[in-house]
């Protein structure tokens, strides 16, 4: 039986009185597919489908209930099969950030999204989800010799250019770490966001770990689809600074410093997902995300010019891709 009809016959079994159509309702960079079921009375519901030899059901399921615990507004599950790898979800809609967001609407998005990131960290529990720790985020910064620069880029580091690389990566961790620690999503930006009642919808947060306070900044701020200028970007990033500060969480008293660690973590953000979107294209054969590499990569120039202790990322960058101009922002 193929996949669409199993999953068709597990839904019927969940509905035995009902009859509704399907359709696919969206993709995302793994295994994992969604379908919208609509019933006769106009109700929907969502269905994933994780093929249990690839995904693996539980942490969707254990961190939806701490969002959900936390007071924001996740997928609710309905009903679960574990050995078929079905979900029976709530429906968060069709509208995402990405595709909502404008100049005029920003600041008010923007806003709802980091109060709902807010409850989300002041509700972190070290023993709940695994730790964001050196070992992850150097794997992760890895995919960039290997998929970027090697499979995408066609090019072999020497010796010493790697070697300089591996020194960069070390810094970074080194200040990754030493931030102070909650919830991180790990992919909270505008296509995992959904406009909804209460707003926003979170999805796809399967992967959340414990780490970094300023990782989901960088990753909403700093989104690898749709770009902001730096007076916005800090315009909001002090939004959240102020009330973070005031529901108590651990972010620096400092602005400036605060700032310096939401660009460090940047970095090992867009370092990963420059690997990533490289493994998408040629492992996987999902060309789609070639268009967002330099958006991504101008975040990393300009963040890497920046500072001292990453010129030799930005000098490496350069050689193995002249740039068409020189980046430029504020300094801190």
């Amino acid at each position: 039986m193929k996949r669409e009809q199993q999953l068709t016959v597990w839904l019927q079994g969940q509905f035995p009185e009902a009859t509704f159509t399907l359709a696919p309702a969206s993709a995302d960079a793994s295994f994992r597919r969604y379908f919208r079921a609509t019933f006769d009375d106009g109700t929907t519901r969502i269905i994933m489908d994780a093929p249990p030899e690839h995904e693996d059901c539980q942490p969707f399921l254990h961190v939806g209930k701490l969002f959900e615990q936390a007071g924001t507004h996740v997928p609710h599950v309905y009903a679960e099969d574990l050995e078929q790898g079905f979900l029976l979800l709530s429906d968060l809609g069709n509208t995402t950030y990405l595709q909502a967001l404008t100049p005029d609407n920003a600041r008010a998005l923007y806003a709802k999204a980091t109060d709902a990131l807010i409850k989300i960290q002041r509700a972190s529990n070290e023993a709940e989800l695994p730790p964001y720790d050196e070992a992850l985020l150097l794997r992760e910064m890895r995919l960039f010799p290997e998929w970027y620069i090697n499979k995408h880029l066609n090019i072999t580091l020497t010796e010493a250019q790697n070697a300089k690389l591996e020194s960069v990566f070390a810094r970074i961790v080194a200040n990754n770490l030493s931030q102070p620690r909650v919830y991180v999503h790990r992919d909270y930006h505008s296509r995992n966001l959904m406009v909804t009642e209460p707003n926003p919808g979170i999805i796809d947060f399967q992967d959340a770990v414990y780490g970094p306070i300023t990782y989901d900044l960088a990753s909403l701020f700093k989104d690898a689809y749709i770009k902001w200028e730096e007076p916005q970007i800090i315009d909001y990033l002090i939004g959240y600074w102020q009330n973070a500060r005031r529901a108590g969480l651990p972010v620096h008293e400092d602005f400036g410093q605060f700032y310096w660690d939401f660009e460090w973590m940047g970095v090992q953000r867009h370092i990963k997902v420059l690997g990533i979107f490289a493994r998408l294209c040629h492992r996987d054969g999902k060309d789609g995300y070639l268009k967002d590499m330099p958006l991504v990569m101008s975040y990393l120039r300009a963040a890497a010019a920046r500072y001292v202790d990453l010129k030799p990322l930005f000098n490496l960058l350069n050689e193995l891709e002249p740039p068409a101009e020189a980046p430029t922002g504020y300094g801190f």
